[in-house]
């Protein structure tokens, strides 16, 4: 029988028995040789690196004993799932040989007043090594993350570069100058340095915790919490999935959720850890940094969060402002529009819930409806926004006034569920339409790039709000 859980992954048993009080000889060697597997060499990357488990979208974490959730059910089964790895097509291609492929689009999807050739599906990148759990666009830079050991970099649909780390699952991948910060299944947050050179070749300079706080909090016995009985870890450290990444840059801040139940707020200028935050009753899915010095956060436990950094005493502390939201339906991802003032939550029920800045606070603003299964990514490009599905389809929003919402199209082509989005502005040609760069990554191991733009003519309305 196969447990799933919703934009989680599969713990490793291994992972969660290690999670105890280590001698510092233990831990320091332990982060050495961790550091020493990392390679940031393409060329290193061997010729098969996959999870040999079901490709299900659904999956369950553990639970440490703090609370019962009940998590939105998969009705397909193992053998029934089309993104089994033992399927004929998933063979390895040659790393010599281009490892993805550039499909052009034959067809747009969306109906717009102009040129239809200029909008639509862009291309698809392809590859069998691992179905595509995270994506980050910075310029014209394209990273995305699977369930290898192996992190690409892609420019203008075509390979780059790359690199890989020593634990295989990639959750979260943000950008922050020529830093790229890698969240990872073994509860590390690595942390990466372009080095400028032409292959844009990426080299492994740390991981949150460093060795050096990780030994200074483990000499007293009060920095460690228990995860289960007679299993204690310093509360410093994530003891399970780093789920998802977000950073304030104004504030040179990095913020980090867990399936440990956790916020973590690290000083990207000294990589300290700030804070630790019992922040829900289950697993962290989802962080984002907004205006007004909020930062949101959704969980599994079917709640939003807001805290805000405030003065407390000598020190800076990230307070709970409001909980915006709770119900019984997981929160998968939130996403926030900076200009509109709005915060956007997809759930497990397959709705997208927003809120607007009012006067004193944050004011409901409605529901999205658009999808027919759970909902496990957002993003916002100028006035729009994206949702991803477990039912493989994208809808394109556009916020118009007063808060108003209309669904311009649906985005269909991917096989599996769409698990991560991005959105870049187009600056190919100078026109006066606000076109947007959209990458999707899905279980079906791809990423298609898709042109949409703002001043399409609605093609379904599927927005309703309660």
């Amino acid at each position: 029988m196969t447990i799933f859980k919703i934009n989680g992954i599969f713990p490793t048993s291994t992972e969660r028995s290690n999670l105890r009080r280590q001698k510092f000889g233990a831990l320091l060697s332990a982060d050495q040789s961790t550091q020493d597997d990392d390679c940031d060499d393409f060329t290193s990357f061997p010729d098969s690196s996959r999870r040999n488990s079901d490709s299900n979208y659904l999956e369950t974490p553990p639970t440490y004993g703090y609370s019962h959730t009940t998590y939105y059910s998969n009705p397909s089964t193992a053998n029934s799932s089309p993104y089994n790895l033992t399927s004929p097509w998933s063979q390895p291609s040659p790393y010599t040989k281009s490892p993805w492929t550039h499909i052009p689009a034959a067809t747009s999807p969306l109906e717009y007043e102009g040129d239809d050739q200029k909008y639509g599906l862009i291309g698809s990148l392809f590859r069998e090594e691992g179905h595509v759990y995270s994506l980050a666009a910075s310029g014209d830079l394209l990273y995305t993350g699977s369930d290898s050991k192996n992190i690409r970099v892609w420019k203008n649909l075509q390979e780059f570069s790359g690199f890989k780390s020593s634990s295989g699952l990639l959750k979260a991948i943000v950008v922050f100058g020529d830093k790229v910060f890698t969240g990872h299944q073994d509860g590390r947050i690595r942390v990466w340095r372009s080095l400028g050179d032409k292959r844009n070749t990426h080299k492994r300079v740390g991981s949150l915790p460093t060795t050096r706080d990780l030994l200074m909090k483990s000499i007293n016995p009060r920095n460690y919490i228990e995860v289960r009985r007679h299993r204690n870890v310093p509360w410093v450290k994530h003891f399970d999935t780093v789920s998802c990444l977000s950073i304030d840059a104004g504030q040179g801040l990095l913020y980090s959720g867990s399936w440990d139940k956790t916020l973590k707020v690290w000083r990207i200028s000294d990589s300290k850890c700030l804070e630790s935050i019992w922040a829900h009753d289950d697993a962290v899915n989802s962080v984002v940094t907004a205006f007004d010095g909020l930062v949101f956060t959704g969980s599994a436990d079917g709640t939003v969060k807001a805290w805000r950094r405030e003065l407390v005493g000598n020190t800076t502390q990230h307070m709970l402002v409001e909980t915006l939201l709770k119900q019984d339906h997981a929160l998968t991802s939130l996403a926030v529009s900076y200009s509109a003032g709005a915060l956007y939550a997809g759930s497990s029920d397959g709705l997208v819930s927003f809120w607007q800045r009012e006067t004193h606070f944050m004011g409901f603003g409605g529901v999205l409806r658009g999808h027919k299964l759970a909902v496990l990514c957002l993003a916002v490009g100028g006035r729009l926004v994206l949702s991803g599905s477990a039912d493989k389809s994208i809808c394109v929003w556009r916020r118009d006034g007063g808060g108003a919402h209309s669904c311009l199209a649906v985005l269909t082509g991917h096989t599996g569920p769409v698990k991560c989005l991005a959105a870049e502005r187009d600056t190919a040609e100078d026109d006066d339409d606000k076109r947007w760069i959209v990458y999707s990554g899905s279980l079906d191991k791809s990423v298609k790039v898709w042109r949409v733009a703002e001043c399409a003519t609605p093609s379904v309305k599927e927005m309703q709000e309660e």
